[in-house]
């Protein structure tokens, strides 16, 4: 378990808390193989009923360490056998209810892990964004599907495509969330909602949820997903990309084809 994710069972709900606040709550392999643990023990274990996620500090997260990414991404032959895709599946399969607690900013990942999640409560003011395109990157998580089914073409390929943000308000009238209350009360209204949904009748919920969901289809779209986004990393675009982003200056593309 990474130092960075904590977890906590509680009257049927496992607690799953993303701990590096000094860092936005970005993402790495050792913290998404921790994520991959929780989840995959929710699955299997019939005392948890539901997942609470939540995050310390004043960001959901910042998604995925970009550091961290492109060390173990250059170094893996497989990028399936990443801990990220193991996160990514241990999201599809899971057929219990995932509640998630948002406040501050949410960008990529910390988006689009939202999207398979069955209750989400946001901050009104948090900050949600999917700048993929602004890194030359792809969509992942499967949310090149969930997204526009969630809010409709427009609305998914701006996101995507213009990097633009959205606050906790926009989300909820958009249908990205069940709740937009103020940042302190998110964590109050995640847990109950968890609550509310663990004292349900636990075979009844996961069967509504199964039904719901095609999971081999998500994982399936999710490996697609993968290979754009792994060609997209070793790209030109993306090296000036990301060489703009460690400059703190605007990518120039009007050379690349």
């Amino acid at each position: 378990m990474s130092e960075h994710i904590r977890t906590e069972l509680s009257d049927g709900v496992l607690s799953v808390t993303l701990s590096r606040a000094d860092k936005k709550n970005a993402i790495t392999q050792a913290m998404y193989a921790a994520l991959s643990d929780a989840m995959e023990r929710a699955k299997a274990d019939d005392a948890i009923r539901a997942v609470l996620l939540r995050a310390e500090g004043d960001s959901f997260s910042a998604g995925n360490d970009i550091g961290d990414f492109i060390a173990i991404g250059s170094q893996t032959e497989k990028p399936f056998d990443m801990s990220v895709f193991r996160y990514l599946k241990s999201l599809a399969d899971l057929d219990k209810p995932l509640v998630a607690a948002v406040k501050g900013r949410a960008v990529g990942i910390g988006l689009t892990m939202l999207l398979h999640c069955d209750l989400v409560v946001v901050a009104d003011d948090a900050l949600l964004s999917v700048p993929f395109v602004n890194l030359a990157l792809a969509p992942e998580a499967a949310s090149s599907l969930l997204l526009p089914a969630a809010i409709g073409h427009q609305r998914a390929f701006e996101l995507f495509a213009l990097g633009e943000v959205i606050d906790g308000k926009t989300a909820l009238s958009w249908g990205l969330a069940n709740r937009a209350v103020p940042a302190g009360d998110v964590d109050a209204a995640a847990a109950e909602l968890a609550a509310k949904v663990a004292a349900r009748a636990p075979n009844s919920i996961r069967k509504t949820k199964r039904l719901m969901r095609d999971a081999e289809a998500l994982w399936v779209l999710m490996q697609r997903e993968g290979e754009a986004f792994g060609s997209q990393m070793k790209s030109p675009e993306a090296m000036e990309a990301f060489t703009a982003f460690t400059q703190k200056r605007a990518p120039d593309f009007s050379k690349l084809g």
